[in-house]
């Protein structure tokens, strides 16, 4: 009980409040969506990418292990997706939309504080390897599946190189590699470090918001599906990957807790900016966010009870 209420108090509580203020200010103000998600796509999120992969401290191996680890998340989610869609002979959007739900979850907003919490100095270094590969990915295959389950397609090569964050990863890993002299121009760095502070606050009120325009729709049904494959299917496979690429201890139990992450706030600004289906992809956050919780606290008791041998916390 000890660990579900730290969980909830430190990690859960904190989105929950934000996404209500965004909820409550835009019943008062009718606040104009669409400028808020610009906002996230183009300005905050690629400065937090920027400072943030620029000046971590990892590398080598273990990084692109953990690169390598994330894509198989990522990619076993969404042929599960797909083979659900095709033994429920759902339609293809409908399809698409599961896969971005699934495929790409919250690893910044919510995985770094957990990790922080749960592991200490270790969760949050080996986390931001996770950012990084989920960030390329939200803003290149989440930019396809959010534009493919739209009924108004547009071309989607093009959108994806208009996006600011594979540029800014790119940027970042340069930098990394000149030692990083952009943070000795003050008058762009400061700047940029205060617009990623910014980017969890902002991210969930936008939320937030978008959660007041649209009705959510009961959990059940596609919906339903989704969110057991991203916070049951996700850990399972971490289990199994973790296995492959030969991670333990302390870096296994952080994948693993890791891949229970609630759907990304990303996918629902996606899915918003791109006409994918926005309400399905809201509904996912907010649900998978309140859920998440329940299955972390599990997964940490079974950790820590020696459920996993190569993975013990």
């Amino acid at each position: 009980m000890p660990v579900f209420f730290d969980i909830f108090l430190s990690v859960c509580l904190p989105i929950l409040v934000l996404a209500g203020l965004g909820w409550g200010l835009d019943r008062i103000f009718d606040i104009d969506l669409k400028t808020l998600v610009k906002l996230n796509i183009y300005l905050f999120v690629p400065a937090f990418i920027l400072t943030r992969l620029s000046t971590s401290d990892l590398g080598g191996k273990l990084g692109l292990s953990i690169v390598g680890f994330t894509v198989c998340i990522i990619c076993s989610m969404g042929a599960l997706s797909w083979l659900v869609c095709r033994l429920r002979k759902q339609n293809a959007v409908d399809c698409y939309s599961m896969q971005l739900a699934t495929m790409i979850y919250n690893s910044g907003n919510w995985g770094i504080p957990l990790m922080t919490l749960a592991f200490l100095e270790y969760g949050g270094v080996i986390q931001v390897f996770v950012l990084a590969t989920m960030n390329l990915t939200s803003f290149s295959l989440g930019i396809f599946l959010a534009n493919a389950g739209s009924e108004e397609r547009k071309g989607w090569i093009l959108p994806i190189l208009k996006q600011p964050s594979p540029w800014a990863i790119l940027t970042a890993l340069t930098l990394r590699s000149l030692g990083n002299p952009l943070e000795d121009v003050t008058f762009v760095w400061v700047p940029l470090e205060y617009l990623a502070s910014s980017l969890v606050a902002f991210a969930l009120i936008t939320l937030g918001v978008q959660l007041s325009k649209t009705k959510p729709p009961h959990p059940g049904g596609n919906l339903g599906i989704a969110l057991a494959i991203r916070l049951i299917g996700g850990p399972v496979m971490a289990v199994l990957f973790t296995w492959v690429f030969g991670f333990d201890g302390v870096t296994a139990a952080i994948l693993i807790v890791g891949a229970a992450a609630p759907t990304a706030v990303n996918t629902a600004l996606l899915s918003h900016e791109f006409n994918g289906n926005s309400r399905f992809a809201a509904a996912a956050v907010f649900y998978s966010t309140i859920l998440a919780s329940l299955v972390v606290t599990g997964l940490l008791a079974g950790l820590r009870a020696g459920w996993i041998p190569w993975a013990v916390h």
